[in-house]
Formats: structure tokens, C-alpha cells, sequence
């Protein structure tokens, strides 16, 4: 069982920067598949970024660029550090965990997941 905890969330301007830590348990965490994504009431839940055991980082393409997806293997803590935030960034952001190495976008591949934590870009 992996239980995740997410953090860092709030209310920000457009154009600040907020970063994201989502804490996990369970001793294999290096070997696990990290991803971030997010929901915005009344739509699917799509991926954001997601980070490889080997360190291979994914983004979709409205964050590219902007966000980045790091991981401290020792702190078994994956990170997003979100800048240029724009009010369309608005939404749940929930990390998740792919134990089986199946290095996907579909939520349906990840084995758990974060409560989520809000993120509001005020325009």
C-alpha cells in the first residue's frame, strides 16, 4: 500500500509561482513511476507531468515549458514547480503513483493516489 500526501497549494496572481510536494510511503519509491494531474470540476482528470524511475520527464503541452517535475528519491517526495501560472491552470492537482512501470498519461494506469490540493490563478 503507498499512501501520497500532497501540499503547496493556494491562491496566486497570474504569472507567480507556486511549487507542489506530494510525500510518499512505501520503500520502493525510487523504482515508482510519479505523475502530476488535474481536475477542474465537471471534467476528466487529465496528466499534467510525470517522472520515470530513470529520471525521463513527460509534460503535457500546455505546461511545458512552464512547469517542471522533479523527485528527491531519498525524501521519497516528488515535486511541480509551477511558474508563469495563468487563470487556466485553475484546478485539483493530484499526484499519483504507476508501481507497475507502465509510463502513461491514463489515469487508469496509476495504482494510487493524492487527496489532491487547489490551486486558483486570480487573473
Amino acid at each position: 500500500q503507498v499512501q501520497l500526501v500532497e501540499s503547496g497549494g493556494g491562491l496566486v496572481q497570474a504569472g507567480g509561482s507556486l511549487r507542489l510536494s506530494c510525500a510518499a510511503s512505501g520503500r520502493t519509491f525510487s523504482r515508482y513511476i510519479m505523475g502530476w494531474f488535474r481536475q477542474v470540476q465537471g471534467k476528466e482528470r487529465e496528466f499534467v507531468a510525470r517522472n520515470n524511475w530513470s529520471g525521463r520527464t513527460y509534460y503535457a503541452d500546455s505546461v511545458k515549458g512552464r512547469f517542471t517535475i522533479s523527485r528527491d528519491n531519498a525524501k521519497a517526495t516528488v515535486y511541480l514547480q509551477m511558474n508563469s501560472l495563468r487563470p487556466e491552470d485553475t484546478a485539483v492537482y493530484y499526484c499519483a503513483a504507476d508501481t507497475m512501470g507502465r509510463s502513461s498519461w491514463y489515469t487508469r494506469d496509476y495504482d494510487y493516489w493524492g487527496q489532491g490540493t487547489q490551486v486558483t490563478v486570480s487573473s
